[in-house]
């Protein structure tokens, strides 16, 4: 709830909302690299949970906004479902892997998660650096 409260003061902030969204990635692969190598102490642990909940609650309004921005109305609902599909058999995938194989230890899926979430925000970078940029910057006038 914290990240969809502050999420409104991002919108109207100089700083774009792909940007929030690359920062945002970054903290959460962070927090889950740290948790990923056993980190056990409880303050510690509860502290990430919160600032992993933050950037949770910033992420998913900043994903729409870009959604309603970038994608039409007509392609929105089919966009979804097929981004959806091999996400879940994805997940699917690595937690049948740890659950019924054993294959697979703990730390390894959130090491996977903190990788995915590098990817991200590597792919939101890449993408506003190679795409057309809709907002002047003022500091380059």
């Amino acid at each position: 709830m914290l990240g969809s409260t502050l999420f409104p003061w991002f919108i109207n902030a100089p700083l774009r909302t792909e940007d929030c969204l690359v920062y945002a990635f970054i903290i959460q692969g962070l927090l889950l690299s740290i948790i990923a190598f056993d980190y056990q102490e409880i303050g510690a642990l509860v502290t990430q949970y919160f600032l992993f909940h933050a950037c949770v609650g910033l992420i998913l309004p900043s994903l729409a906004r870009l959604r309603t921005m970038y994608v039409p109305n007509e392609l929105r609902g089919g966009m979804i479902s097929l981004s959806l599909a091999p996400t879940n058999a994805a997940i699917l995938f690595i937690l049948m892997q740890r659950g019924y194989y054993r294959t697979v230890e703990n730390s390894e899926v959130i090491a996977f998660a903190a990788v995915g979430l590098f990817a991200a925000a590597g792919c939101m970078y890449v993408l506003k650096r190679l795409g057309k940029q809709p907002y002047q910057n003022w500091h380059k006038l």
